[in-house]
């Protein structure tokens, strides 16, 4: 089947990159509901070809747009789940501003959501377009659902939630199709954990007094919180990969006055549970170290730190470690060579490993996700993707697929 399929999706590329370029077009920051929509109504009509059917379901938060979700019965019980995403993190005026556009350039394409993950759709939409052609007994004997998240650049949660459901059964496994790594010597990585994230709100409410004539009465929330930040950023450690970022600041109101509130906005992210929870433990503790009282009085500073979104690290564990090894395989009859990835970036694999067998990082290869920039030194460069990665990445992940169903269908006749 190899040499035949890979003509298959040499010949096909220029329509599967022509796909990316239409939805590249669009712009479906997360906020931009209409643009959100408006690919997700592309992307359904493009897999309607394969016989698949749509669903749109409004996401959770009305600020955002619809997920899909497209599905096509198989004759077996036997289900697979292909994650995507539909939004990207560049607003219009940013992608104005920069000149991000779909533009050809030597080995790359660049253009917003390119690589992060409008090429993910595509290559599943290369994954199932050849399956179709060439393994047609596969094709038509799973269960396949498309799942594609409205608003991942935020990680909702109730997408994870639709994932649950929409996957319950006998799922094979769950695929995920963020960008992943890829040379011309065929090696490939696959993302196999995740740091898990919180986000935390620090508040400080001090005194208010007048700058000039009862600046003693005053209890400075800035000053506080700058001594709270100091121990913040002294949490991070490097060799257990845990990091705090202090993201953002504000405080006070105008300069002749003692400032009586203050905060920040605080990003954890950890590999490992055990340091996630350690990190999460001894961020919440800094709201019992007070420094800044009133010289007056001594009327105390208070702080309050507030969890305001947790999201559990992907662990490495042995369904994730299946697929991989399946993948790894299935890669070897081409010449490939695969390798794990663990990646500080979180996904929508965040959300589902727990529950279900999954892997990540299947889609094609590129770089500089979330940048718009671009500089005339290449200090600062935009997202792209490149094109050759494409058939490489899809004769795997058909490879992959075709050895996890024979997988399956081996324990069930043992």
């Amino acid at each position: 089947m190899h040499g035949p399929l890979h003509h298959f999706l040499e010949q096909n590329l220029p329509a599967y990159l022509d796909l990316l370029r239409q939805m590249v077009a669009i712009n479906s920051f997360t906020r931009n509901v209409d643009g959100v929509n408006a690919l997700g109504n592309l992307t359904a009509e493009a897999f309607a070809e394969l016989g698949f059917e749509a669903e749109r379901v409004q996401s959770t938060n009305p600020d955002f747009g619809r997920h899909l979700v497209l599905t096509r019965p198989g004759s077996s019980d036997s289900k697979i789940g292909l994650i995507s995403h539909l939004d990207t993190v560049f607003p219009p005026e940013e992608e104005v501003r920069h000149d991000f556009h779909w533009r050809v350039e030597g080995d790359r394409i660049y253009g917003p959501g390119t690589v992060d993950i409008k090429g993910g759709t595509v290559m599943i939409y290369m994954i199932l377009a050849g399956l179709q052609a060439h393994a047609p007994a596969i094709f038509d004997a799973i269960n396949w659902t498309v799942l594609l998240n409205a608003s991942e650049e935020t990680l909702s949660t109730d997408f994870g939630e639709l994932c649950l459901e929409r996957l319950a059964g006998k799922t094979l496994g769950a695929l995920v199709f963020e960008g992943g790594r890829w040379d011309e010597e065929n090696n490939f990585a696959l993302v196999v954990a995740r740091k898990g994230m919180a986000i935390y709100r620090v508040l400080v409410e001090g005194r208010a007094a007048h700058a000039g004539s009862s600046h003693d009465q005053g209890a400075n929330a800035i000053v506080q919180l700058s001594h709270v930040i100091q121990r913040i950023a002294a949490l991070t450690d490097y060799q257990q990969q845990l990091t705090f970022n202090v993201g953002t600041v504000q405080g006070g109101t105008v300069v002749n006055r003692v400032p009586h509130r203050a905060e920040a906005l605080v990003e954890m992210r950890a590999f490992s549970p055990e340091v996630f929870e350690e990190g999460l433990q001894a961020m919440l503790s800094l709201a019992q170290q007070v420094d800044v009282t009133s010289p007056a009085d001594e009327y105390p500073c208070r702080v309050t730190i507030q969890i305001l979104r947790r999201t559990e690290p992907w662990a490495p564990n042995p369904r994730t470690e299946r697929l991989f090894r399946t993948w790894k395989v299935a890669g070897e009859a081409l010449g490939a060579h695969l390798y794990r990835e663990e990646r500080g970036g979180l996904s929508d694999g965040n959300l589902l490993w727990k529950s279900l067998p999954t892997i990540d990082g299947l889609g094609p290869a590129g770089g500089n996700a979330h940048c718009s920039e671009r500089s005339p030194d290449g200090s600062k460069d935009q997202e792209f993707v490149f094109p050759a990665s494409f058939v490489p990445k899809a004769m795997l992940n058909i490879a992959g697929i075709t050895e996890l169903v024979r997988r399956a269908e081996v324990m069930e006749t043992e």
